[in-house]
């Protein structure tokens, strides 16, 4: 990483925090330089002869997290019509805000259209306006043999190792099992994983239309017509096509406890799977669809939907802390009430997203660790670590350590703060989680070793941000599947030809197909 400007010589020292990370934690200081972690233990002397810049910051009695990775976003997304509030500036500002340090959106190419355009119209969106790091997966929105080529290219050249197919939107985004199955191998032979938005597009559709034939024409009828048997059956299939083909796969956004249930039971039976749930499922619940105010209930509109079922969140918080899911994002993406309102007749009209890049890391805090379901560890692991490893960052990103990206965040576990749109720095007029009360506030952000964010003011500017390019064949995904390749494939029985009769079938008469009878 090359110097950048004046801060080129930047020195930090964070003193007498403790250090977490996902397999322990430590109190110790952290001397950061030019970016990356230099130095990590305890009572730590600046080195001889530093410069006048170096800037102590006490950190006694406070956490030192890795920064957040959030997993999911899609900012200032062209979708249903509307584009999502929240650009690529205040997205990640809000970001940092929260604790995270980098996010990973998604390049979404129309039906038909190339993945190399749409990947490079995402870097000329993003790169100029990136206050954090950030990376892309990217979408497989149709087949052939073009997209099967732009995949080896994005894989190769282009720092991609995450492909996302949609299993939803009829007609606009969704691939068929036949695609799954070829886009599955593609990634296989390059080295990514393949993620998938896990719905039955076609009983949706059709679903959708019931809804309305039944005069339900508000925000409801989004989670009548997308049960989450729809969720989980369409987990169950793609990851018995990914098992077909031996590839890893990620399930986004996972909404409800029958399809985390799904993707739990396949982890046992050894199926390389990874589960995202994401802040919106951890901290609220779809019970809002049915509020008298349609407004409040549109703002909660998302695919796949939150759940009526009050108990879905504390079941996901629960496969979470015990490694049934693994990693947590957001799909922050964000619609303003009036934008919302496309569809105040008709629900299938309304643009689906939700908020959740700046308050992951608190509502996970709130409702996973001062909850005791899981400890600093495995919050540590959930929020950044193990993303980190799946997409092939760590340990560069995920881990406070000597030669790690200086990714970091001073956190109060014992502070709380009340979430509030009036208060948050998104750009949308809306909060899911209004008047949430979270445990756990992030007092400074550190993005490459820059205080970005401290007391509630921000020291950052649009572009500042870096895309991360990421490798394929991430040993913490492949080590696995390549040794399934090894020892796993099948080969034929070996056995004497067979040398008896073989009875002759009669030509077929072209104008009527052959019955029983035809047989004497």
């Amino acid at each position: 990483i090359g110097p950048r400007g004046p801060l080129a010589m930047s020195r930090l020292l964070i003193r007498g925090g403790r250090v977490v990370n996902d397999d322990l934690s430590q109190v110790a200081d952290v001397l950061v330089e030019d970016g990356v972690v230099r130095a990590l233990g305890r009572d730590l002397l600046p080195p001889e002869g530093a410069p006048a810049g170096l800037r102590v910051i006490d950190a006694a009695g406070q956490l030192v997290l890795p920064g957040g990775i959030d997993t999911h976003t899609h900012l200032q997304f062209p979708f249903m019509g509307s584009r999502s509030v929240d650009d690529f500036h205040q997205g990640t500002k809000a970001a940092l805000a929260g604790g995270t340090t980098m996010i990973i959106d998604f390049a979404i190419p129309q039906k038909g259209g190339s993945l190399l355009e749409a990947f490079e119209t995402w870097r000329s969106w993003a790169d100029p306006k990136v206050c954090c790091d950030y990376s892309l997966h990217v979408a497989v929105t149709w087949w052939s043999d073009q997209v099967k080529e732009e995949m080896k290219i994005l894989a190769r050249d282009k720092g991609v190792n995450s492909f996302k197919m949609f299993m939803a939107y009829r007609d606009l985004y969704m691939v068929g099992d036949k695609e799954l199955y070829a886009a599955f191998s593609q990634c296989k032979e390059i080295g990514a994983i393949a993620q998938v938005h896990a719905e039955n597009g076609d009983l949706i559709a059709e679903e959708a239309k019931k809804m309305l034939a039944l005069g339900i024409t508000g925000p409801e009828g989004h989670e009548l017509c997308r049960p989450e048997a729809v969720e989980a059956e369409a987990t169950l299939r793609a990851i018995t096509i990914a098992s077909a083909v031996n590839c890893p796969l990620y399930v986004v956004h996972v909404m409800s406890k029958s399809a985390a249930k799904v993707i739990a039971d396949a982890r046992r039976d050894g199926k390389v799977v990874y589960g995202e749930p994401i802040a919106a499922g951890l901290g609220t619940d779809g019970t809002h669809y049915w509020n008298k105010e349609w407004h409040h209930a549109a703002h909660y509109v998302m695919g796949p939907p939150l759940r009526p079922d009050p108990s879905t969140p504390g079941f996901l918080m629960n496969l979470l802390a015990n490694d049934d899911l693994t990693t947590t994002g957001t799909d922050n993406c964000t619609f303003n009430t009036c934008q919302k309102a496309l569809g105040k007749d008709d629900f299938t009209k309304i643009p689906n997203g939700v908020n959740g890049v700046e308050d992951r890391m608190s509502v996970i805090w709130e409702k996973g660790v001062h909850s005791g379901k899981m400890d600093e560890n495995r919050f540590v692991a959930v929020t950044s670590t193990n993303a980190a490893k799946i997409f092939n960052l760590y340990p560069r990103k995920g881990r406070i350590a000597v030669g790690s990206d200086a990714d970091i965040v001073i956190w109060d576990p014992k502070a709380t703060r009340t979430i509030s749109a009036k208060t948050h720095h998104q750009a949308v007029d809306f909060n899911i989680f209004e008047g949430m009360v979270c445990h756990g506030v992030p007092l400074v952000t550190i993005s490459r070793g820059k205080v970005v964010y401290e007391a509630g003011v921000f020291n950052v500017t649009a572009g500042e941000g870096k895309f991360i390019p990421r490798k394929p064949f991430a040993e913490y995904v492949y080590q696995r599947i390549q040794q399934r390749d090894q020892t796993c494939t099948p080969v034929p029985v070996e056995r004497a030809p067979y040398k008896g009769e073989v009875s002759k079938l009669k030509p077929k008469d072209s104008t009527v197909g052959t019955t029983m009878q035809d047989h004497p």
